[in-house]
């Protein structure tokens, strides 16, 4: 499984407390109970997919690229990062071109959920909101 992190990575507010944690987990394909991951959706319905994190590392999604836009500690906060996510491009484009908008927010490429090179994330993540 290749694994993309957006520069600016949302993380929910319970979440901010095990963050590191919760990044470690993914990057090493360990079993993380509670915690999600928020993605560019690969429907042409939706803007964003929400995971449990759990599921990464399911047999069927070794061959998968992601690219993890956000973090939550919970369900709940993942809706909730989602909702933030989505009020943020709304607010900053008028519309729901999340590609677009991640483009002009980041370094790396971005085209659909799991079309993007993996990289690195940087040393630093940013909180929620943090942009």
């Amino acid at each position: 499984m290749k694994i993309s992190w957006y520069d600016h990575l949302y993380v929910g507010d319970k979440a901010k407390k095990k963050r590191y944690q919760i990044i470690q987990a993914i990057r090493n394909s360990r079993l993380i109970s509670g915690a999600y991951v928020i993605t560019p959706s690969l429907s042409g319905n939706n803007v964003l997919d929400i995971y449990p994190a759990m599921e990464l590392s399911a047999p069927w999604y070794r061959e998968e690229e992601f690219f993890i836009i956000g973090i939550a500690a919970d369900y709940w906060e993942a809706l909730e990062v989602t909702r933030q996510i989505i009020d943020e491009l709304y607010r900053n484009t008028g519309g729901f071109d999340l590609t677009g908008y991640l483009n002009d927010h980041s370094h790396a490429p971005c085209t659909s959920g799991r079309d993007n090179q993996a990289r690195n994330m940087s040393e630093h993540v940013p909180e929620a909101g943090e942009m």
